[in-house]
């Protein structure tokens, strides 16, 4: 139910697409991208030469897809069977429809599309804004002051975190000043102390570590310290944003969460390292989606260096 927005918009995408020169889309529909560089689009092997967080994040855009294939080619949907049939024009319009709409939600929830609205690109600091009226019309207006020349843009998602930009619309933004810290081990940790991935960064130009990011990799310590008490305590501590509390238990615990930090840091650098070489002995014409993985896993590796080295400094 969630996705039904997205795939009447795929379908629709389709149905113009059987239209041909009829459609009063086609300009529009011709204008478009042929080749995509997100998850949907990427190989098992691209998967392959992935961190586990950005693998994780492109897969789960792949199955969708693979899902809406499924329904679609049950046949009870008004496109062509020769357009249902074929990959490369389904995955086309499954493209299209996920990186270029604009969801509203009034006065029901739907994923819009309007030609040249859609043209606009990501910023972390967008200068525009795109509505819809209620009868369907698409508004972009100004958020500041636009000096001449300068490029209109939106933002399409959480500056603080580039990997779902990248597994979603297949780019990493040039304005990203934090990355995801990758502790999809702690997941449980993290869920249980109610924060969120945008909580828990490096900054990609310093290597600095989020304060919430130590606090998971001392919460799992603690729980498996079997200390209940002072796992109880640091928990309420970090739920009631009691840092004094907090505080006291990083200063006491601060050596063995550095450790636990050091040996995070380092294994993500081994196994992105480990990543990038495999997709380097890939032929970029038989997988063009490894330059965009290559600059992905370099900036992990960039991040992570860095923060590796400011762990060092501290013992």
């Amino acid at each position: 139910e969630k996705r039904l927005p997205l795939f009447r918009l795929m379908v629709k995408l389709m149905a113009e697409y059987d239209e041909g020169m009829d459609s009063v889309f086609y300009p529009w529909l011709n204008s478009l991208p042929r080749q995509f560089y997100n998850g949907v689009s990427m190989t098992d092997e691209c998967f392959e030469c992935l961190p586990p967080y950005a693998a994780m994040l492109s897969m789960s855009e792949k199955e969708t897809y693979n899902q809406f294939v499924d329904v679609i080619r049950d046949g009870y949907v008004p496109v062509e069977e020769n357009t249902m049939n074929d990959d490369r024009i389904v995955s086309w319009a499954y493209n299209v429809a996920l990186t270029r709409f604009h969801e509203v939600w009034y006065p029901t929830r739907q994923k819009l599309i309007a030609p040249m609205a859609d043209m606009l690109n990501h910023s972390s600091e967008p200068n525009v804004e795109i509505t819809f009226d209620a009868e369907g019309n698409c508004i972009v207006q100004s958020l500041r002051e636009v000096q001449p020349g300068s490029p209109l843009t939106i933002s399409l998602g959480d500056p603080t975190n580039p990997t779902p930009l990248f597994a979603k619309y297949g780019f990493l933004p040039n304005d990203c000043n934090t990355i995801f810290c990758k502790a999809l081990h702690l997941e449980t940790q993290r869920v249980e102390l109610g924060y969120d991935y945008r909580d828990l960064l490096f900054d990609t130009q310093t290597g600095h570590i989020a304060p919430k990011v130590w606090d998971i990799f001392l919460y799992e310590l603690l729980q498996n310290s079997d200390d209940a008490s002072a796992t109880e305590q640091f928990y309420v501590a970090c739920k009631s944003n009691d840092e004094g509390t907090k505080q006291q238990y990083h200063e006491h615990y601060f050596q063995y969460t550095l450790d636990a930090l050091k040996q995070h840091v380092y294994s993500i650098l081994q196994d992105v390292d480990r990543l990038t070489a495999k997709a380097q002995s890939y032929d970029v014409w038989a997988h063009p989606r490894v330059p965009i993985i290559v600059a992905h896993n370099n900036l992990v590796r960039d991040t992570f260096t860095m923060a590796a080295s400011m762990l060092e400094q501290m013992g």
